[in-house]
């Protein structure tokens, strides 16, 4: 039988974690490699991955006695080369330096919250410390945004970029952080004129999430940005697109506005479907023919209603097309799988519904019936 891929597994295992052992071992004389190792894959099978994290930190914390001044030398001798400051995105770092980061919240969070600052400065530019600098926010909230405020302005994009994704209010995997919404902005306001993808794109994703609990707090920020000029037309349209996604899906007037859609423009939608009836594991296959009485830009997604066990029905929404439509109309293909092997959602049998949402409105819709 075939064995699925495991990303925990990837990323922490018996090489991963030798590895991390000879950085320390050739750090310090004293380090004991071998017990290390042992150790760490004692337990290391049984565990999920933010688990395997903060074990490999609590072993070398068992094998790095001392407070955080006594073993700092060491943790800075062991780290490689920083990652190649050339880049501008996706150069990520490896996994195995996140126990790192835990590692110095355990020793350095309630005593030593400078040099804990200093080490997750030297730490984020081997893999981002976004999730441990995140327990020195809630607990030292003006020190650590008082050094956020520097760390804008680093030459080191890991340091800019761990500004905005270490504050950001939904954080993947990520401890809540007690600020407001607001808080952060004064940071973006720097950061949403990085030269880099990898900061402007986290830059994004903090305001996507803030719009979960206040649209128009981003709303108004991305406006006040196309008033500073402090980013390239095309990169801060991007970035703005990218903020919005999460209210573009849900047909936000504003977000749409913004964006240059109209949600009021006269627009019909007639939606033709292959067949009525569809089974799991099949495809549904559908047309949508788009009319309008003059040329607008159009957004156009579509909304699937699921039965969901119990009789509740849940919502997905999907892209389909950005265009021009003109006067001639336009006409839309869409062929979606109806995956009945999924791991994240599973598809019941049963009535459901298709929409088609041209800039943030519904203008047409179908139903049809899901067979097992």
């Amino acid at each position: 039988m075939a064995v699925g891929f495991s990303l925990k597994d990837q990323l922490f295992n018996r090489e991963k974690v030798r590895y991390l052992a000879g950085l320390f071992a050739q750090a310090d004389v004293g380090f004991d490699a071998a017990r290390f190792e042992a150790r760490v894959m004692e337990r290391l099978a049984e565990l999920e991955l933010k688990q395997r994290i903060n074990w490999i930190a609590e072993v070398l914390g068992e094998l790095l006695p001392g407070e955080l001044p006594d073993v700092a030398e060491v943790l800075l001798r062991a780290l490689p080369e920083p990652l190649d400051p050339s880049k501008s995105d996706d150069d990520f770092g490896d996994f195995i330096f996140a126990p790192l980061g835990e590692f110095v919240v355990a020793k350095g969070l309630q005593d030593h919250p400078e040099l804990a600052l200093d080490l997750l400065a030297e730490l984020t530019q081997r893999f981002s410390m976004e999730w441990a600098i995140r327990p020195f926010l809630n607990h030292w909230k003006d020190a650590v945004m008082a050094r956020m405020l520097l760390w804008a302005g680093h030459d080191n994009y890991h340091i800019r970029r761990l500004v905005t994704e270490g504050t950001r209010p939904r954080l993947p995997w990520g401890m809540a952080v007690g600020l407001e919404l607001s808080e952060p902005l004064a940071l973006l306001d720097v950061l949403h004129g990085d030269s880099t993808r990898y900061v402007t794109r986290s830059v994004a994703n903090h305001l996507n999430d803030i719009t979960k609990k206040d649209p128009d707090l981003v709303l108004d920020r991305l406006a006040k940005w196309q008033g500073m000029a402090q980013q390239q037309r095309k990169e801060l349209d991007w970035i703005t697109s990218h903020a919005l996604r999460g209210l573009v899906k849900a047909g936000h007037p504003r977000a749409m506005t913004m964006l240059g859609y109209d949600p009021e423009g006269e627009v019909t939608a007639r939606v033709e479907l292959k067949a009525d009836a569809v089974r799991i594991g099949e495809a549904l296959e559908f047309v949508c023919h788009l009319e309008a009485p003059q040329d607008l830009p159009v957004l156009v997604d579509y909304r699937l209603h699921f039965q969901r066990p119990g009789g509740k029905v849940s919502a997905k929404v999907f892209k389909l097309k950005q265009a021009k439509l003109g006067r001639k109309g336009l006409s839309l293909t869409k062929r979606h799988a109806l995956k009945g092997n999924a791991s994240t959602f599973t598809l019941v049998p049963g009535q459901h519904r298709i929409e088609v949402m041209v800039n943030g409105r519904v203008r047409g819709e179908v139903v049809f019936e899901l067979l097992p």
